[in-house]
């Protein structure tokens, strides 16, 4: 196989979990480039949830390596708690199959707290962040005052950075009304997760690069989505990272020549989670009926996300910067037995059409989505694995969002279980068929 990035092109949720889950058996090495414990992919294997927040899917799977790039902000309390919760699955996180880089940068208890005070601090205007840290992490790593995982093995600068840090982080904790932290208790706990953690860490970069020159292949997993971009999102209401495909070059430490293609994974609705612009929100009952349907409430936090029409101007803008021609279609189940299916295919801005999506929040939050109404099908679509079995009318609107992408469909996900899935690519079909995948929770001892 060759090496690939899978991401979202949406606002995130799209249900990358599933599709690397799904993927991982193809490959030797499955590793993770950027964001942090805010993100949350779910897999379901024989009816059981799984929510993966660090380590990446291929976790699930025997004999393969994960790998957390230095482009996620990494938080040790998380990754043992996610680490304890698969060993009750049978699951063992070991040196052998999970490793971390030394330039990951850490999340550290001043950033949740400051995480917090931040967005009750913009109060209406607050980004919608899940308030773990994660944007005052990148904040200090760009301000080349971050603490990074290869700290973590030498106690004394540790503990010199984390007293550095602190002088400055606690008046500014102070001023938002909070107790100031105790340096020695932080370098304490920080030390403890170094002696655990040793094992784990690694120069990720090299790691991949050696692997890949003995002709391993690597799945390359991302968070959220496209459209939460740091550069090419919805700016200021995005992550504070790269979830597009340069980010795996960046967020891992291989050179862009590695990266073989690009699958994009999108639901045949959109969703958002948190503020910002969203064109094509439903405002009237239906919303209700997508959410229930879809069941979407964050992985992460229990928020329910808020519910749209499929957007093609977004998605189209998404699979031009990333070089997408694949897709993973997701949810088409939810809209079963709907009489009219909306899809947006344009925008209009002051009476004049948009060709492109605006990046430019003013510009998007006032664009007037052009809708195309599609019939819906009446037959469901839950669990069907043929695509010829598919309804007449459902393949007509998947051909419709393939032709206004531009990007063809591959995979096609009908429930949440890895054999609910049609592959429409014969090579896919050899590599990653869901009836040969073992279906059931395994221990590495």
């Amino acid at each position: 196989m060759p090496n690939v990035v899978v991401l979202g092109t949406q606002w995130g949720d799209e249900g990358k979990g599933k599709v690397v889950d799904l993927l991982s058996p193809a490959f030797d090495v499955v590793a993770r480039y950027q964001g942090g414990h805010n993100a949350g992919h779910t897999v379901f294997v024989r009816g059981r949830k799984i929510v993966l927040h660090l380590i990446p899917s291929g976790v699930l799977h025997p004999r393969k390596l994960c790998v957390i790039g230095n482009g996620v902000v990494f938080s040790p309390r998380a990754f043992w708690e996610e680490a304890e919760a698969l060993r009750e699955l049978g699951i063992a996180v070991k040196p052998s199959n999970v490793v971390i880089s030394a330039n990951a940068h850490l999340i550290l208890p001043y950033h949740l707290l400051l995480d917090r005070a931040s967005e009750e601090r913009l109060g209406e205007k607050k980004i919608g962040t899940t308030c773990r840290g994660i944007g005052p992490a990148y904040e200090d790593k760009a301000g080349r005052r971050g603490i990074r995982v290869a700290d973590l093995l030498d106690p004394d600068g540790l503990r010199e950075k984390i007293e550095d840090n602190l002088r400055e982080k606690n008046p500014e904790l102070e001023r938002c009304g909070l107790p100031p932290l105790d340096s020695r208790a932080v370098f304490e706990e920080f030390a403890r997760y170094g002696e655990r953690l040793r094992p784990h860490i690694a120069d990720a970069s090299r790691l991949l690069h050696d692997r890949m020159r003995r002709g391993q292949s690597v799945l390359f997993e991302s968070a959220q989505g496209v459209l939460l971009d740091l550069d090419h999102g919805t700016y200021p209401f995005v992550t504070s990272s790269n979830p597009t495909a340069g980010g795996a070059a960046t967020g891992l430490g291989i050179a862009p020549r590695w990266i073989s293609a690009v699958l994009g994974v999108t639901k045949v609705y959109t969703t958002r989670v948190g503020s910002g612009p969203f064109p094509t929100e439903i405002k009237d009952a239906r919303a209700a009926i997508l959410l229930e349907r879809g069941k979407e409430y964050g992985a992460t936090t229990g928020r329910p996300r808020r519910c749209g029409w499929f957007d093609a101007v977004a998605v189209s803008y998404a699979c031009r910067l990333n070089g997408i021609d694949r897709l993973a279609f997701t949810k088409p189940d939810v809209l079963d037995g709907l009489d009219e299916i909306p899809v947006c295919v344009g925008y209009a801005y002051k009476g004049t059409s948009v060709r492109d999506f605006p990046v430019e929040t003013r510009v998007l939050e006032r664009v007037a989505p052009r809708y195309k109404i599609f019939p819906g099908w009446k037959s469901p679509l839950a669990g069907v694995t043929d695509y010829a079995r598919f309804p007449q009318r459902f393949k007509d609107y998947l051909r419709a969002l393939e032709d206004l992408v531009e990007a063809r469909a591959c995979i096609v996900s009908t429930g949440v279980e890895r054999r609910q899935t049609a592959l429409r690519d014969a090579k896919l079909r050899r590599v990653a068929d869901p009836q040969k995948i073992r279906s059931g929770l395994r221990s590495r001892g």
